[in-house]
């Protein structure tokens, strides 16, 4: 056995074995991000792959000058040093899949199950199950035809090299197809999509469509070739009574003086012509015709990609098969494959595009069923407007989803982390939370809840119990109170984004008596603008005053009062009063002192003079004034006048209890 010590680490994408051995050494976790990337990199080449092999029917042509078969070797070095890649890419996955553990069988009762990492039972697993297979689809066939046999033959027409390299690729093209489905099925239970957009799975399906396209046309080009040569070999059989007409004749590497002469003097070529000839071509009179053999390898290439999609895109109707048997099961086979394919394209583009919409649809019934709703109950026509509002705002901001259903579906610790980032920030723009510590605000954003508030929406009365308190993100708040009722009584201050309503329940929860009842507001929230804010409820704060202390302490006491526009309101009025008070009696001082001067002095009426008042009269008249001061509270009581305006008295709002 391997003296390797193997363990699981931590990340279940990371590798199992140290970084410190050998890549050799490595075992890799077949569910591991390393493996998930290869395996979208290794299906990638795959697809090059199938789409490669195809193009090696389209080097076998016919010369338009000279009427003979012969083979493009221009294009034939591209396409062996394409193939040569996409073989060490299946050469690497194949060392991979030695390298990978897997799940014993015996141990998916429960969870994921146990890994394999033994390298022994690995390697034995793999030579009994794919392997076979992936050597089968990895072995560089064509290329040893072409530069490795080819060269070295004494028979080596173009003919003979066409039916080589297509025999091949046409028994390798199995093997690649078999690698390729087990792979997309990997990566689909894995990471559970092979496309991880819509789009890109419609282009998937799309891709998938034009390669089945791309098969068929190059398929139909290499039988249209020997479809053709068919019809010269016949002629030319029929000319050989004569003992003029050779086979080698008709391949572009014959030459010479006999060759000439019977060129010169041969009828196969026009005998074998698709318009005025009497061989039948059937399915191949297009390429005659249109001279598609004898073309560039890019025009012969789109020409029989179009052939292939119209082909199966219609089901083969539009298609005139001959009495050729090969020529008839190619036919049933490109009726068949058009069935299965268009309608899997139709069907799976279909359910990418429709998934890219189905939120949007969603909203759509929800929507006319609202309305549908509205107008069976005789809801009015401003409050339906309300409704619809609300309902176009909240699938602006959402789109659709719901958010509490996906964060509930994942563990403890990702929500949290999901929480933090979302409201983090968010949260210490509000002033009140901007002096609490780091573990306080994790637990704050941790229950924080989003809350959208349209134009127009009362978050709550005066009057009513209070069941969260909200803390403003965006929008603003128009918060008004009438203290209870009282008449000429009426304060309104506009709330912005930072500043938070609803601090009756933080007083509530800070209170050591346990009270069931919700604390009444003080005041009317309305929303002035589309508001976004996140909302505490009465039970998570007194789960934060209960087990988080610091909630007592003095330092955020006064950050509450500070904030707190109740206790804003109150000092303001507070001091506002004061200061008339103060007023007052600074105008009673200079009226006492005015009186005390003028009746020092005894004005005659009669004589129109005055005199100087006793001393002693003087003292007696100020002890009087004094007297009558104190008896009304200190400050003699001013009559103003009657518009002046009265401060109202508003009451100091409930301190809260922040003794633990």
């Amino acid at each position: 056995m391997n003296n390797l010590s193997f363990h699981l680490l931590a990340n279940p994408t990371s590798l199992l074995l140290d970084r410190q051995h050998a890549w050799r050494n490595r075992i890799f976790d077949p569910s591991g991000e390393f493996v998930n990337r290869w395996s979208r990199v290794f299906f990638i080449t795959s697809l090059i792959a199938l789409f490669v092999d195809p193009l090696f029917f389209y080097l076998v042509g016919f010369s338009s000058d000279r009427n003979c078969i012969t083979m493009d070797y221009a294009w034939t070095g591209f396409l062996v040093i394409t193939r040569t890649t996409c073989d060490l890419f299946s050469a690497f996955h194949i060392a991979m899949k030695f390298r990978t553990a897997y799940v014993s069988p015996n141990s998916r009762v429960f969870g994921r199950g146990e890994l394999v990492v033994d390298p022994q039972k690995i390697a034995i697993r793999y030579l009994k199950g794919d392997f076979a297979i992936d050597l089968a689809a990895a072995l560089p066939l064509p290329q040893c035809v072409v530069w490795g046999i080819t060269p070295f033959t004494l028979s080596r027409t173009s003919n003979h090299v066409n039916h080589a390299i297509s025999l091949l690729i046409i028994l390798q093209y199995i093997p690649r197809l078999i690698v390729i489905f087990p792979l997309n099925a990997r990566i689909i239970k894995n990471t559970g999509v092979v496309a991880k957009t819509a789009w890109t799975g419609a282009a998937y399906n799309l891709i998938l469509y034009l390669l089945a396209s791309h098969v068929i046309g190059a398929v139909w080009h290499l039988m249209a070739v020997e479809r053709i040569f068919s019809c010269w070999r016949e002629e030319c059989r029929a000319e050989r009574g004569g003992g003029f007409c050779r086979v080698s004749y008709l391949d572009c590497w014959s030459t010479g003086y006999d060759h000439d002469l019977w060129y010169n003097s041969t009828q196969i070529f026009s005998k074998c012509d698709g318009k005025n000839g009497t061989f039948d071509f059937g399915l191949f009179a297009d390429a005659l015709n249109d001279e598609v053999t004898s073309a560039g390898f890019i025009e012969k290439y789109f020409y029989c990609l179009w052939f292939g999609m119209k082909s199966l895109s219609s089901y083969g109707q539009s298609m005139e098969a001959s009495d050729y048997i090969v020529e008839t099961v190619f036919s049933i086979l490109i009726c068949l494959m058009g069935l299965v394919f268009f309608s899997l394209l139709i069907g799976n583009v279909q359910t990418y595009l429709q998934s890219t919409t189905a939120r949007l649809e969603e909203w759509r019934v929800k929507r006319r069923d609202t309305e549908e709703w509205m107008r069976h109950r005789q809801l009015p026509l401003n409050l339906q407007e309300r409704v619809r509002t609300f309902v176009q705002h909240n699938w602006l901001s959402t789109r659709g989803v719901r958010e509490k259903d996906i964060l509930l579906a994942l563990p403890l610790d990702i929500r949290r982390e999901i929480q933090k980032h979302l409201c983090l920030g968010l949260v210490r723009r509000v002033p009140f939370f901007s002096q609490m510590d780091d573990q306080l605000l994790d637990a704050i954003c941790e229950r924080l809840n989003s809350s959208l508030s349209t134009k127009g929406t009362y978050i709550v009365r005066e009057g009513d119990p209070v069941n969260e308190m909200l803390f403003i993100i965006r929008g603003q708040l128009e918060s008004s109170t009438t203290d209870g009722g009282r008449s000429g009584f009426y304060n309104s201050i506009t709330l912005k984004s930072g500043d938070f309503c609803g601090e009756e329940l933080l007083t509530w929860a800070l209170m050591t008596s346990t009270n069931l009842n919700r604390p009444a507001s003080t005041r009317t929230v309305r929303s002035l603008t589309p508001v976004e804010a996140f909302s505490l409820g009465a039970d998570d704060l007194k789960f934060f005053a209960t087990q988080f202390k610091r909630l007592h302490s003095k330092k955020l006491q006064h950050v509450f009062r500070y904030y707190s526009h109740q206790w804003r309101t109150w000092a303001a009025c507070i001091l506002r009063a004061a200061w008339r008070r103060h007023r007052r009696r600074i105008l009673a001082e200079e009226l006492m002192h005015q009186e005390s001067i003028s009746s020092y002095y005894d004005y005659d009426e009669e004589s129109g003079t005055s005199t100087e008042m006793n001393p002693l009269t003087a003292t007696l008249l100020a002890s009087k004034f004094a007297k009558h001061t104190k008896k009304v509270g200190g400050v003699q009581k001013v009559k103003f006048m009657e518009s002046d305006e009265q401060m109202p008295k508003l009451f100091k709002p409930d301190e809260p209890n922040f003794q633990g």
